[in-house]
């Protein structure tokens, strides 16, 4: 617990790797790439997965579990799905091993090639819509609305815990519509699901937008986003939600019966979060001293410390903190009390300061004489100390502040990181000295997109939903444009 973390100024990504491990969050596996989550970290994963899954159930939505192996013919029936995808799958070509005749360990054995070559799971659209042929036979059928909880594989070259990881664990959402306005409907659901639990549990403040065509999802016709700002000034894509249009259904040869007697191709969509949140969550509140975490996903929202010198004064402590946690539990707060001896409170404030759990509970023998209590705040770093009566309504009081200082703390970043520009020279010089978001015209051609990519390593991150008519020249070209895009430099 004594070695400091880098500091976010001296190195960003060097902070955050440091703290993802530090704090108990995950670690890298023997697989490169690929990483291990640890109890901690599943914890606040567990917590996500808990609250979407309850709003997923709260519209309609079913969960179901299909194959992590991809008959490597269904990629080819989606021309634009299989190009999207191909140079990241992970190929089956054998189904046995066996022992080296020389003895120098285990081998493929080449009598055991299969007849045509299995694609770990890049994402489920092929397997799930060749499924759907099956279910799907009238509008009586429809919507099929259906999401899984699974882990995908993506051969990322170069990986980052939980932010780009060749194996993640993710949610895929895949429904079928008899219309398009409900397709439509459907996509921009789930984009407001997104978009609620990002900035009401993660704290986290998020721009609704559309990806311009060359990012869209590959086989989709339109893909919805949320954007975050990172406090490096870098965006980071918090999730997605795809209008597949009729690509999906007409590749695998779906179909339904109308009311009218007709033979219709379904309309679908497709959308999805991962366990790349954790990234996000990570970096839009954490500090120098460690994690910092919203009270609607800390695994321990309060933790209590006994102060003591002798086991007299840590029963006669442990009998009114008790009586706390209890109460607190029936308020529906997590909470712990840490009375473990082998560790000082030092040491121990120092621990649950790095956990980022947002409030940090002492007594000792004088708090006990004099029934007072000390709370010291996670996101402020303020100490206080607490008359105990009625401690339990102030306590779940405090984390309703906190969870709301964090989003304005966030949101108020974002403000002062979105800036105007109206020429390219302005928009190289924010991106370079201030970062975050950069407003500005584009005239709309993948062409200039990918030029200005290629200059400043910037990316459209989106077309903001709503975003009004507005005359303008491309920054780039000089060409007519009628609305402002959102460009930064992304993770």
């Amino acid at each position: 617990m004594s070695k400091k973390l880098t500091t976010r100024e001296t190195d960003y990504s060097k902070w955050y790797n440091e703290l993802v491990v530090k704090a108990g969050l995950a670690e890298n596996s023997g697989v490169r790439g690929c990483m291990v989550i640890k109890p901690y970290g599943y914890a606040i994963w567990e917590k996500m997965q808990a609250e979407l899954d309850k709003k997923f159930k709260e519209t309609g939505h079913e969960n179901a579990y299909f194959p992590l192996f991809i008959p490597k013919s269904y990629l080819s029936r989606e021309a634009d799905h299989v190009e999207g995808f191909a140079k990241e799958c992970a190929v089956v070509t054998h189904y046995r091993l066996k022992n080296a005749e020389d003895g120098s360990g285990v081998i493929v054995d080449p009598e055991a090639k299969l007849e045509e070559e299995l694609i770990v799971r890049p994402t489920s659209e092929t397997i799930i819509w060749d499924t759907y042929k099956k279910w799907i036979e009238s509008y009586r059928d429809l919507p099929l609305l259906i999401n899984q909880w699974a882990n995908v594989v993506r051969w990322e070259m170069r990986t980052r815990l939980f932010l780009r990881t060749a194996e993640f664990l993710w949610q895929e959402g895949h429904t079928a519509h008899a219309t398009k306005n409900e397709a439509v409907k459907e996509a921009e659901l789930i984009l407001d699901i997104y978009a609620n639990f990002a900035e009401n549990y993660m704290a986290m403040p998020v721009i609704k937008g559309l990806k311009t065509e060359s990012e869209r999802f590959a086989g989709a016709v339109e893909t919805y986003c949320i954007e975050g700002l990172m406090q490096d000034g870098k965006a980071l894509q918090a999730g997605t939600s795809h209008f597949l249009g009729q690509n999906f259904a007409k590749a695998f040869d779906v179909k339904f019966t109308s009311k009218e007697g007709k033979q219709e191709y379904v309309w679908a969509t497709s959308w999805g979060v991962s366990t790349r949140l954790m990234g996000a969550l990570v970096m839009t509140h954490s500090d120098d001293l460690g994690l910092v975490l919203p009270p609607n996903l800390a695994p321990i929202q309060v933790v209590i410390i006994p102060i003591h010198r002798t086991e007299e004064q840590l029963d006669a402590i442990s009998v009114r903190i008790n009586e706390m946690v209890v109460k607190l539990r029936k308020l529906g707060v997590s909470v712990k009390f840490d009375d473990r001896t082998s560790f000082k409170p030092g040491w121990k404030f120092a621990e649950y300061e790095l956990k980022g759990v947002p409030l940090r509970l002492a007594m000792g023998p004088r708090d006990l004489e004099n029934g007072t209590i000390e709370v010291a705040r996670r996101d402020t770093l303020e100490k206080s100390t607490i008359s105990q009566k009625n401690i339990e309504n102030y306590i779940v009081d405090t984390l309703e502040e906190i969870q709301q200082n964090l989003f304005d703390k966030a949101l108020e970043y974002r403000k002062n990181h979105i800036t105007e520009v109206e020429t390219f020279e302005e928009l190289k010089e924010v991106l370079n000295t201030k970062g975050g978001f950069v407003s500005a015209h584009w005239d709309g051609t993948a062409e200039t997109e990918e030029k200005i990519k290629e200059l400043t390593k910037a990316t459209i991150r989106c077309i903001p939903l709503g975003n009004k008519i507005e005359e303008g020249k491309c920054v780039l070209t000089g060409a007519k444009s009628s609305q402002r895009v959102l460009f930064a430099k992304a993770y």
